[in-house]
């Protein structure tokens, strides 16, 4: 197949068009790697190849792009890459080629997930199901979540946020609604029961 015109359609990105009418969008680094230029004639393998390459290269521009606007876990990348149209092999390899320099880092990405939800106020639990749904694997979460604040610190965030709103230590109602708020948020059940008998109002089971 022979390559008809190549035309530079912006910035590093160009149209490789084909006799038959066939135009693949392509990257400046695909036509040099492939050796594209207007009258190279292309053999079935070598048009596969140029499609191929070019593919990959466009699917790395993409993902650089969005990891250069949010970190995210390789699982995330995956996810996202192959719904906006790559198929799962170009999404791998483009998680790989993030990852072998360091645009990815799930070590430090689980870290910092833990860090920015405790800084907010969560509980361990809480921040488990946030780690689990970005695709942390099982060794990492764990050792991430020892990133968390010791037990009397993460009591002292809850006796922080019940005290202003416990208006009557009495009120076994007010005492659920607060126990079962503090629970979506990811705190244990031993932790809210130590905050609330700190501060003299005893809470039962919910």
């Amino acid at each position: 197949m022979l390559v008809s015109a190549l035309k530079q359609s912006s910035p590093g990105r160009f149209k490789i068009i084909l006799e038959n009418g066939e135009e693949i969008r392509s990257t400046l680094s695909a036509v040099t790697d492939c050796r594209i230029y207007a009258g190279k004639d292309l053999d079935a393998e070598a048009l596969d190849e140029v499609r191929h390459c070019s593919m990959q290269a466009l699917s790395r521009e993409q993902a650089l792009q969005m990891i250069s606007r949010r970190q995210m876990s390789y699982k995330e990348m995956l996810d996202k890459l192959m719904r906006k149209g790559a198929d799962e092999e170009t999404a791998q390899y483009c998680a790989d080629w993030l990852s072998e320099r360091g645009f990815i880092n799930d070590e430090n990405y689980s870290k910092a997930i833990v860090r920015h939800y405790a800084a907010k106020g969560y509980g361990k639990a809480r921040i488990k199901a946030e780690l689990i749904k970005r695709g942390i694997g099982r060794e990492l979460l764990e050792t991430a979540l020892k990133e968390m604040p010791q037990q009397e610190e993460q009591i002292e965030k809850i006796i922080k946020y019940i005290s202003p709103r416990l208006k009557n230590r009495e009120d076994r109602d007010e005492i659920r609604k607060l126990s079962a708020s503090l629970y979506r948020r990811g705190y244990s059940f031993e932790e809210i029961r130590m905050a609330f008998e700190s501060l003299d109002a005893g809470i039962e089971d919910y």
